[in-house]
This record gives structure tokens, C-alpha cells and sequence, in this order.
């Protein structure tokens, strides 16, 4: 079991898309349990998804009256606005793990640890993707990531993310790891590291790999 909900980077061009935002999750309505908002400390509120494998969990264990430290997927919903999917919940002191085998879960259920203490603290994102745009004057940045397929029969897209800050334009087309951190409902990039320069080729075989490790 893993003691950080941020797994550690297994390759050099991993991509990924993955943050932590403490808030009360709020269902759109009864009816409509995985659709809702986060509402972050400040009475901002972020559209939100609960994906599959963590609805049980929510539903039996977790009181949505109190904010919580959420494992999140960021999206730009049409290029903009912030939208998060819920993957899972980062409370160890009070989500124990007999509790999860009651449930006939596991720690793929979105729970992981045994400590709440994180040393990135709330609204942390950890981006790591090809850089496509950048315009350093106007702090606006473009990652593209790539993600494995859900099912062997659909294929899985590459997304975009939209971010805040300075990346010199020089580094256009380069694969890049981003220290994100989320205000209100932008992404503002604290540091970053490029990787190196991406070639088609290097594309296309991470694509592939991508599909074989899939299947």
C-alpha cells in the first residue's frame, strides 16, 4: 500500500494529470450522486465527476458536510473553464482499512496510506505532458497529455490542459514536468523540468506502448 496518493514517476515520458483539492463535494441531486461540484475553502465551486471505482466509498463512509483532501483528474471543459474528476479521497487517519474490506475494497479503490499529512500540501498538481503552445507575455501554457485507453475497444484521446505561467518558447514540442498549483479555478505552474525534445517518432512509440501495456 502506498503511502502518497501521487504515485511516483515510473518513466521518463510518463504522462500524466493528477491533483490534490481539499473541498465539500456536492451532488448535482440525489438522482445524480456522481455529478456535482467541489467547493473549495474560498465558496468557489468546480464542476466535478466521481468516477466509478470510488462511489461506494463516497456514498458509505465519507460525511459530504465536511470538506476533504480529493484525488483529482484535471480538464479544461472547451479549452477554459477547470473541471475535475473525483478518483479518490486522501483521509487515512479515518478511513482505515478494515473499513475498506468491509466494502470488498481494495487500494484501487481510491484509498491509499496511512498518513494525512502530504508535504505539497492542498491544491498541489503534478503535470507531465508535451508542450505544445506557450506565449510567456500573456503567462498562457498548453500541455498536451496522452492517457491509456479504458477498454481495448476505445481508444483513448490525448487531452489538453490549460495553465498558467512562463515556459520560454524555445521548449516547444519538448516533453515537460510541471509542479502545478491550483488557484480559484486556474492552473498556475510553480516550477518545471524539461525532459527533452520530442521527436514524431518518440510520439507514435509511446502511443504504441501506451495501447500494448493496455492490453
Amino acid at each position: 500500500m502506498q503511502n502518497h496518493p501521487i504515485p511516483s514517476v515510473t518513466d521518463p515520458l510518463q504522462y500524466r494529470a493528477i491533483g490534490l483539492v481539499r473541498g465539500i463535494y456536492k451532488p448535482q441531486d440525489d438522482d445524480t450522486f456522481t455529478r456535482g461540484a467541489l467547493i473549495d475553502s474560498k465558496g468557489n465551486e468546480i464542476d466535478s465527476v466521481v468516477l466509478g471505482r470510488v462511489i461506494t466509498l463516497i456514498r458509505n463512509h465519507v460525511p459530504l458536510e465536511k470538506p476533504h483532501l480529493w484525488v483529482v483528474y484535471p480538464r479544461c471543459r472547451n479549452n477554459q473553464n477547470l473541471h475535475l474528476q473525483i478518483t479518490g479521497i486522501w483521509e487515512p487517519s479515518t478511513l482505515k482499512k478494515d473499513l475498506l474490506d468491509s466494502e470488498g475494497l481494495n487500494e484501487n479503490s481510491g484509498f491509499k496510506g496511512d498518513s494525512d499529512s502530504l508535504l505539497e500540501g492542498d491544491d498541489y498538481f503534478s503535470i507531465r505532458g508535451e508542450l505544445i503552445f506557450t506565449k510567456p507575455e500573456e503567462k498562457d501554457v498548453v500541455i498536451k497529455i496522452r492517457q491509456k485507453p479504458r477498454s481495448q475497444q476505445k481508444k483513448a484521446l490525448p487531452f489538453k490542459l490549460n495553465l498558467k505561467g512562463e515556459v520560454p518558447i524555445n521548449y516547444l514540442k519538448h516533453f515537460i514536468s510541471l509542479n502545478v498549483r491550483r488557484v480559484d479555478y486556474q492552473l498556475l505552474i510553480e516550477d518545471f523540468q524539461i525532459i527533452g525534445p520530442l521527436s514524431k517518432q518518440q510520439i507514435n512509440n509511446k502511443s504504441k506502448k501506451i495501447l500494448k501495456n493496455k492490453n
